[in-house]
């Protein structure tokens, strides 16, 4: 079975140090205008502050493939959402559809002519010969053709952005979840609908130690022991 290569942001690592947004403007040659990554703050400069890398999320079930009216989006054998700028007419329905701001065009002109869409390939290229230079002008390097991950993932300096088969990367963010505090319970219902055994409400980050904790342990406090 192929696997499903997915990326996923830890916001309790990122540091909004866009190393992920340089890399992959340098690996790719992206023209002007065009970022295929971006980080997004929230709650910038106040309590809770988060950072988070996003890009194309090269989702199961793409929202950008449904409404593209030339069919010029489809997805790989491991899930990658490619798409063909031989096809592509700048309608801008992706850039509509995405959740995610993925889909990104050059410019506006005459008539609202939006020119090629471009967006994050998961490092993988487009549907030319791999490693081809046809390829690499009009998608990047395909550095999936080559064995590696996508060089966003790579360069992140504090392993904050995971790139690879959503298998594996889940379990390393459920170890680090799970590291921190939050239990194993966080991937279950009972997270979400259940009771704890006393009665009561289930207990959440800042309530104290739960019940796999041990008291005074670095897992307690996630700025003492970062995971």
């Amino acid at each position: 079975m192929a696997a499903r290569m997915k990326f996923i942001c830890d916001t309790e690592r990122c540091i909004d140090c866009n190393g992920c947004v340089t890399a992959c403007k340098n690996e790719h040659e992206l023209a002007w205008g065009i970022n295929r990554r971006r980080v997004v703050t929230i709650n910038d400069g106040v309590p809770g502050e988060r950072s988070i890398s996003m890009a194309c999320m090269h989702c199961t079930d793409a929202p950008c493939l449904a409404v593209c009216p030339v069919e010029c989006i489809y997805h790989t054998e491991d899930g990658i959402v490619l798409h063909s700028k031989d096809q592509c007419i700048g309608c801008g329905y992706c850039y509509y559809a995405c959740p995610f701001g993925a889909p990104q065009f050059p410019g506006t002109g005459l008539f609202n002519h939006r020119g090629k869409m471009d967006k994050c390939t998961f490092c993988a290229g487009g549907p030319e010969p791999d490693t081809s230079e046809a390829e690499f002008k009009k998608y990047g390097r395909n550095r999936i053709a080559e064995g590696k991950l996508p060089l966003c993932a790579e360069m992140c300096g504090t392993k904050a952005l995971l790139g690879g088969d959503a298998g594996i990367i889940a379990d390393i963010y459920r170890q680090r979840v799970e590291t921190r505090g939050y239990g194993p319970e966080l991937w279950g219902w009972k997270i979400a609908y259940g009771k704890p055994k006393g009665g009561g409400e289930i207990k959440t980050k800042g309530d104290g130690p739960r019940e796999n904790q041990n008291l005074n342990d670095s897992q307690n406090d996630v700025g003492r022991f970062p995971t």
